[in-house]
């Protein structure tokens, strides 16, 4: 636009019970439709100080009776960057700093130190060093930073496990801190109820031109703003097709290296192309990628992008949820994936000869996830323990001396939950609600329980759940060899879950020996997960490696009290019980037991089934502590503003 039309004025007032200038509360606003558009997505408004206002003056400016005079900052397109507010004439102002009043002609740089509390606006010196961009509001993050997070899947859009809970709600927790952030998604469709997940999105118009696979692919973007969050799902046909998002009930999908290599491409073209508000994310913008799925980005980057002058105050931060699925494919895919042929190296890999079909098998392969951490400035991890399992020979799967050489720039941060969705006291999924200071109600949940599944309703017997898939990792195959010497003891034992047609076919047959004791279900039913969570009183994971884990967050949420193997994010998350600490008192959310094995997950889960009987108030002690904790993705974005912090001291990865 050629010039900046203002249809109102900027005005201030001071707050009542000041005598002066020191708090100012906007009365007007700019007649700018697009600028509140911008304001509404998070989109900050860049404050400098202004200069003189004759010569070679930008914008316009405009002032008012209170002696502020409004100024338009552009750039060389004309796009408004943002607003110089200065005072006129000879003002007195109030330094919240030093809580001196000052002139402005005495002493101009008073603005520098000077806080519109309402607005949370920093000292004008701190935007000019580049500490801080715009002013947040307190409790508000000090830095904020323009967030792209690139998903193989996002709840309530997409999901299968733990990865989508992140990042459907991490993103909202930031956008809330006051960072403007976007998330990156295939829209899947797949003939279910689910397609309706995307309803609200709508087609941004926009297509662009993906070169890989030996061909021109087309994508488009759709959007839907929701929760101050730029949801941005990219639409291509190998998106739409039933099953999961990475396969069928005939096993994975063969074009799964295709499929997400269209998401990385495009995911590096959303903020340069999409005008979300009315502007594009721009270059300056974080990339949080997450797993293999996401793995090309840090690499286009470096590689597509960054040789060109395109992207070279972009920063990328890998963030790990599950090593073990690491997009391995046959190394003449390599040609396949849209880079230079001199970046095989990244991506290139050489399996163990252990690990080879045959005699003539070289072992050669391209490994997405092992690009990814070479290329990344910054590594996360969801748990602390988990950023210590990868380095290892039994949590690397093969990728332990790389991860090993980047141990200065990996961290580990525990994933939160979504607190108003899991909440005892307002869960809409549970019969009866309660809470930390009254969870007299708890018992009747785990009655309603015991009736739904046709148990015999006994509030006095200990009662156990497990919930997830039924497969290797999750220790399945313990619970199996231990079922016959649990079922001797005076418990009911509750399975949700599904996976391997052999554990299902355990759990069909259990429940037929022993229909008082025992009941599965399989699949999985968010509002039974909802009511075995309330109903229980221990929940059971015996999981051989557990990143972060969510269930056992959860459960002591509710007051069940988790069993759990001591390996990641559990070790990380429950402490063991100790009834002797604090003077008598005791501490501790759950029982941790080590080494992975039939007697010592049977000796913990004994340990907390007599302590449930005949301890009550020590039992009482571990419900309320679990639930009393911060399990808020609050608490999670704030450690991750600190790693946003350190990925932008150092350069960027350019070789």
């Amino acid at each position: 636009m050629a010039s900046l039309q203002i249809s109102g004025s900027v005005k201030f007032e001071p707050l009542v019970g000041f005598n002066r200038i020191r708090y100012f509360r906007p009365i007007g606003s700019l007649g700018i439709p697009r600028f509140r558009r911008r304001f509404s997505i998070g989109r900050p408004l860049l404050l400098r100080r202004s200069s003189s206002f004759s010569g070679d003056k930008i914008g316009e400016s405009v002032g008012d009776e209170k002696g502020f005079i409004t100024d338009a900052e552009r750039d060389g397109s004309g796009s408004v960057l943002g607003f110089q507010l200065t005072p006129t004439g000879d003002q007195e102002i109030f330094s919240t700093s030093t809580g001196e009043i000052t002139h402005q002609e005495e002493k101009k740089e008073a603005i520098d130190e000077t806080v519109m509390a309402d607005f949370g606006v920093p000292g004008n010196r701190a935007v000019e060093e580049g500490a801080v961009e715009v002013g947040i509001p307190s409790g508000k993050a000090e830095v904020v930073n323009n967030l792209v997070f690139v998903t193989s899947e996002a709840a309530p859009y997409s999901k299968t496990g733990g990865l989508g809970d992140v990042c459907g709600s991490l993103p909202i927790a930031l956008a809330g801190r006051g960072h403007r952030v976007m998330v990156v998604s295939p829209r899947y469709l797949n003939g279910t109820a689910a397609d309706n997940n995307y309803a609200r999105a709508k087609d941004l118009g926009i297509r662009i031109t993906v070169n890989c696979f030996g061909g021109s692919q087309e994508v488009s973007f759709y959007h839907e703003y929701r929760d101050g969050v730029d949801w941005v799902f990219v639409d291509h046909k190998s998106y739409h097709r039933p099953g999961n998002p990475y396969g069928d009930s005939k096993g994975a999908f063969g074009d799964n290296q295709f499929r997400f290599t269209l998401l990385c491409h495009a995911a590096c073209e959303a903020p340069l192309v999409l005008p979300l508000g009315g502007f594009t994310y721009g270059e300056k913008s974080l990339f949080l990628v997450n797993d293999w799925h996401a793995g090309l980005v840090p690499i286009l980057l470096a590689a597509k992008y960054r040789p060109y002058g395109v992207y070279k105050d972009a920063r990328s931060i890998l963030i790990i949820h599950n090593l073990a699925h690491q997009g391995v494919e046959p190394a003449a895919t390599y040609t396949n994936l849209g880079l230079p042929s001199e970046w095989y190296g990244a991506v290139g890999w050489v399996f163990p000869t252990w690990a080879r079909t045959h005699a003539l098998d070289t072992g050669e392969a391209v490994n997405v996830l092992k690009g990814a951490i070479v290329t990344s400035d910054r590594i996360i991890t969801v748990s602390q323990g988990y950023a210590w399992e990868i380095t290892t020979v039994e949590g690397g799967y093969g990728l332990q001396d790389l991860l090993s050489s980047r141990k200065s720039v990996i961290n580990g941060i525990t994933n939160g939950i979504n607190v108003d969705e899991w909440n005892p006291s307002t869960d809409e999924h549970i019969p009866f609600h309660y809470s930390a200071d009254d969870f007299s109600e708890k018992v009747k949940c785990k009655m309603a329980l015991q009736k739904e599944l046709g148990l015999p309703i006994r509030p006095e017997c200990p009662m156990i759940g497990f919930i997830g898939r039924l497969d290797y990792q999750k220790g399945i195959d313990l619970i199996q060899t231990a079922g016959p010497d649990l079922m001797v003891d005076d418990i009911q034992f509750v399975m949700l879950g599904s996976g391997d047609p052999k554990y299902e076919s355990w759990m069909r047959s259990m429940e037929e020996t022993y229909r008082d004791k025992f009941r599965g279900w399989v699949g999985f039913n968010v509002p039974i997960s909802h009511r075995i969570t309330a109903g229980c009183d221990i929940l059971l994971m015996p999981s051989r490696f557990e990143p972060c884990g969510l269930n056992q967050l959860y459960a002591m949420r509710y007051g069940t009290i988790p069993v759990v193997h001591g390996t990641g994010g559990l070790r990380d998350t429950v402490e063991n019980f100790n009834p002797y600490a604090e003077g008598g008192a005791g501490a501790g959310t759950g029982w941790v037991f080590t080494p992975l094995s039939k007697d010592s997950m049977v000796s913990a889960l004994r340990l907390a089934a007599a302590t449930y009987r005949e301890y009550k108030e020590s039992w009482e002690g571990l419900m309320r502590r679990g639930m009393t904790r911060n399990y808020s993705w609050e608490n999670a974005a704030v450690q991750y503003e600190q790693v946003f912090q350190w990925v932008f001291m150092d350069p960027p990865y350019v070789s």
